[in-house]
């Protein structure tokens, strides 16, 4: 069996890194196999971790090859394996562009709809001013194909011939860092966008309540983020990181399972008798999944869930059966004042969110003030605002 055969069972097997090093045998033979740079490509995403840059250039090289040749089928499938080297190196603009390359010479390639339908995802979250959303890239990219090797009396033993050489990635300027974070029940999901970041300089600390990271950077002496303290505390053992070319991910594990309603908290760890401060911080002494709101409430603080679930049902008891619970659409629309009726209308109609917002800014301020952005009043106490020539009157 030749080079490229034992490179084409050993990809179908999962077994990457052996594939790249018989293809990479093959090329060495023969430099314009165009499929033996797509299959390299492909083994190239594929390793632990993946080499993104290498398929990259690996891809590129097939499109030049497969253009000299002028075979159809041949170009489709290299700038394919180009697109989906962009996309996963986040160059979502170039991916999109290389995309509808593909498309126009095969519009039935059966996992088009699929990456067509991952890059528009991944564009929409974009900030308009993201440099992802600018395509830079050309149809027929500037890459060198290396030259054949003269063959040894070992075919075994052929040198290696490596893949054109990735550009360099440009650090990404201090101002234009920036940060996203999602999570689950157990764990918290935290990237730092930030290119070019040494592995080999770059300091990340993962604490109980804390996260700082450190690194060099072009424009300044470093670059230096920090979060302190989290919304609730993780396990630092169980928490891990990863540099990439692109950005720096971060697994945070949460010590205890639940939603988090922000990143960072705004406890103190409570003083000890010693004044030393304790390791417990005062957030874990919280009631569990009862949210705490500002307030200035001398009973303290509400829960405006509950006060708007109570609003919009009500208990009816009927003989020899069990409380049920009645949506407020059979409230009598008709009780109370004009005022009364428009609120109960609004309400009825409204999101929990809304609901929660209405109900706490029309409380805290007295009845002046009626607000549905539940992400504006949710994080302060509404003061009351009383019409020209009036006065709020003192609870």
């Amino acid at each position: 069996m030749d080079l490229a055969a034992r490179g084409k069972a050993a990809l179908a097997d999962g077994k990457f890194e052996e594939a790249i090093k018989l293809y990479t045998s093959a090329l060495a033979v023969n430099s314009n196999a165009v499929d033996y740079y797509i299959q390299r490509s492909t083994a190239q995403q594929r390793t632990k971790p993946p080499n993104y840059e290498a398929a990259l250039a690996d891809a590129e090289v097939a499109v030049v090859l497969a253009h000299k040749r002028a075979k159809r089928e041949l170009i489709k499938d290299s700038q394919l394996r180009r697109a989906i080297a962009l996309f996963f190196l986040e160059r979502y603009a170039d991916a999109e562009y290389v995309f509808a390359i593909v498309k126009k010479l095969d519009e039935k390639e059966k996992t088009l709809a699929i990456w067509e339908s991952k890059v528009k995802t991944k564009m929409a979250a974009l900030p308009e001013d993201d440099e992802r959303r600018t395509a830079t890239v050309k149809d027929i990219p500037s890459a060198e194909v290396p030259k054949a090797v003269a063959q040894s009396s070992t075919a075994s033993k052929v040198a290696e011939t490596p893949a054109a050489a990735p550009k360099p990635i440009q650090p990404t300027p201090a101002d234009k860092i920036k940060h996203d974070w999602y999570q689950n029940t157990e764990n918290v999901y935290f990237t730092l966008l930030a290119k070019g970041v040494p592995k080999d300089k770059a300091n990340i600390e993962i604490e109980r309540d804390s996260l700082s990271i450190s690194f060099p950077i072009q424009d300044s002496s470093s670059f230096d983020y920090t979060l302190d303290p989290f919304f609730g505390p993780v396990d630092p053992k169980e928490s891990t990181f990863n540099i990439t070319a692109h950005k720096i991910e971060i697994t945070l594990k949460k010590d205890t399972p639940g939603k988090w309603s922000s990143l960072e908290g705004s406890y103190a760890p409570p003083a000890t008798s010693d004044g030393e401060k304790s390791e417990i911080p005062t957030h874990i002494l919280r009631q569990e999944n009862v949210p705490s709101y500002p307030t200035s409430s001398k009973s303290g603080p509400k829960d405006w869930d509950k006060v708007a679930k109570e609003l919009t049902t009500k208990k009816m008891k009927k003989e020899g059966e069990e409380d049920a619970d009645v949506p407020d659409d059979d409230l009598d629309a008709d009780e109370g004042d004009e005022t009364t009726r428009f609120f109960r209308t609004l309400f009825k109609g409204a999101d929990p969110d809304a609901q929660r917002a209405m109900m706490k800014s029309y409380s805290e301020s007295g009845g002046t003030v009626l607000s549905t952005d539940w992400s504006d009043v949710g994080k302060k106490t509404i003061v009351p605002q009383p019409p020209d020539g009036m006065e709020a009157k003192k609870m």
